[in-house]
């Protein structure tokens, strides 16, 4: 195997476990997930958990992050982490919306959901919680990063990864580049229930000092709680506190 081929399929198995913290994964899902044949996927969870990287549970067989990650996401937090100065903001969002709030960050061709607030509407949608993944143009969050980028760099997203092939037609690249124009129109992305069945999302893109969006707020509920004479209130709230957090973060003030 070469080199770059390692790394790649590690960060792959990495990111898979991130995914099912706290309660982790056997070796045959992560394989599954990282794309890997099990034997592949073993040998390298082996190789991680020597390292301090991941764990494995000696009575469930199941593996989760090791304390190394815990130290070296310590070191980065200084210059990646953002959640101190957007924790109110959630938790605001949460409160005035009643709906779940999030924030999420941009990762390469995902976005990542680093944190959350419940709300208090007691039916809840349950597709976010922090860890999850999606590809850039599924997620509200998502949609609403895209939609800032350069055309060019559309572009060349959709000619790097192809939607339909695992989330179906709805996600087509037409379809994504007509909720891309949509959102650049009203400034807010909407995800009509597109994952999961019945569950909105809105979301609004946050940017750093360069002016690139590189986070995102977002609010999740019920379709009941997301009729279209709401969207306006919710887009606008979003909105404002995205812009809010980006002003915090080019200050570099909490």
């Amino acid at each position: 195997m070469q080199s770059s081929q390692v790394v790649a399929r590690v960060g792959a198995l990495l990111r898979a476990v991130g995914t099912t913290e706290p309660v982790g994964a056997s070796t045959t899902e992560l394989a599954r997930t990282a794309g890997l044949a099990r034997p592949t996927a073993h040998r390298l969870l082996g190789a991680l958990a020597e390292e301090g990287l991941i764990d494995r549970d000696t009575a469930t067989g199941r593996w989760s992050l090791g304390p190394e990650l815990y130290l070296l996401g310590a070191g980065a937090a200084d210059r990646y982490d953002i959640i101190e100065q957007a924790r109110d903001i959630v938790i605001g969002l949460a409160r005035e919306t009643g709906e779940s709030a999030f924030l999420s960050a941009r990762r390469g061709d995902e976005t990542v959901c680093v944190f959350s607030e419940e709300g208090s509407f007691p039916v809840r949608s349950h597709v976010l919680h922090v860890g999850i993944r999606f590809p850039l143009g599924v997620a509200s969050a998502g949609l609403a990063i895209l939609s800032h980028l350069p055309d060019r760099e559309i572009d060349d997203y959709f000619r790097r990864v192809q939607l339909e092939s695992d989330w179906g037609p709805t996600h087509s690249e037409e379809a994504v580049r007509a909720r891309l124009a949509s959102t650049r129109t009203t400034g807010y992305a909407v995800n009509p229930a597109l994952i999961v069945e019945g569950s909105w999302g809105m979301g609004a893109a946050v940017f750093d000092r360069s002016a690139r969006p590189a986070w995102a707020l977002s609010l999740t509920g019920v379709e009941t709680r997301f009729r279209p004479e709401r969207h306006r209130e919710l887009g606008t709230l979003l909105l404002e506190r995205a812009h809010e957090l980006s002003g915090r973060l080019k200050s570099g003030s909490a």
